[in-house]
């Protein structure tokens, strides 16, 4: 409630403020009629000053005591590549929190891979990480937090991670192998239900670094998304190339995309809505990943 204190103070002394100019302006030889017009004038004044303070204070206060409907850990800690698009991503997922009411904490610090720790949080993000970022108690933590009732989210480079930990292998559906240069490309949607994708065209045009992967998803996951690879150059997987799943796993939830590389993306509003509904998704208050 300091800030609702805080806009009182600021508005009653505005008030006192008005109160002083509208003396000072009262002419000197005023007859009696305007001066008796002015304190009905200056009462009319105030209480409108008044009413706009008290829905103020009410809207304030109730932003205030609103508690987020969960709360998501972005978690962008690299140890090989680190993509210029980082310090975007978390924004973007900071802005979607206000906006959809979500709590939102970034860290780096990988330390915070505890039991404590993550059970506080219904989503955990992996924001474009790269390599070896856990250790072995680390790793247990995160596994035991899906075991739970977790909840995944992968983005970008989330696939180029951990790639000696099977289990994470599994929880992410693919590893990146490789990708041409950044380009246009056509993106299906495959599934037209889910949250991440709801929103989206039957087939979304945008520029990104498009990734192949070590191996295809599908099967072992939810398609979402697929790449044409007609529409750009340096495609790989042929005619069934997945950019996005999702996918119910040991009692948790994943998400991924393969979007996700440039800073542009995050101003995009079509991938703003892919990310808040896979976000929701793995949450587990939007839609579920048929199995």
């Amino acid at each position: 409630m300091t800030g609702v204190f805080h806009l009182m103070a600021i508005s009653f002394a505005r008030v006192l403020v008005y109160c002083k100019l509208r003396r000072q302006r009262s002419p000197a030889n005023s007859n009696s009629r305007q001066s008796a017009a002015l304190p009905g004038a200056g009462f009319a004044s105030l209480l409108v000053v008044f009413t706009i303070l008290s829905a103020s204070i009410n809207r304030s206060a109730a932003a205030e005591s609103t508690q987020p409907r969960f709360a998501v850990l972005v978690f962008s800690k690299t140890s090989a590549f680190r993509h210029d698009s980082i310090p975007d991503g978390i924004a973007a997922i900071q802005t979607l929190g206000a906006e959809n009411g979500f709590a939102v904490d970034s860290t780096e610090d990988a330390a915070r891979f505890t039991d404590a720790e993550l059970a506080r949080y219904k989503v955990v993000v992996f924001l474009s990480t790269t390599g070896d970022i856990l250790d072995d108690a680390q790793k247990a933590a995160f596994e035991r937090y899906i075991r739970s009732g977790g909840g995944f989210v992968g983005v970008h480079s989330a696939s180029d991670t951990e790639y000696r930990w099977a289990w994470y292998g599994r929880l992410v559906g693919a590893y990146f192998a490789d990708h041409p240069e950044i380009q246009p490309a056509a993106v299906h949607v495959e599934d037209r239900t889910h949250p991440s994708t709801t929103d989206l065209p039957a087939t979304l045009q945008r520029t990104d670094e498009w990734y192949n992967l070590r191996s295809n998803p599908r099967g072992a996951v939810h398609v979402l998304a697929t790449l044409d690879e007609v529409t750009y150059s340096g495609g790989k997987m042929g005619s069934d190339h997945p950019i996005a799943w999702c996918q119910a796993i040991d009692g948790g939830r994943s998400w991924y995309t393969a979007m996700g590389h440039t800073s542009e993306s995050y101003a995009e509003p079509l991938f703003r809505l892919h990310l808040l509904g896979g976000i929701e998704s793995a949450a587990g208050v939007a839609g579920s990943c048929p199995r």
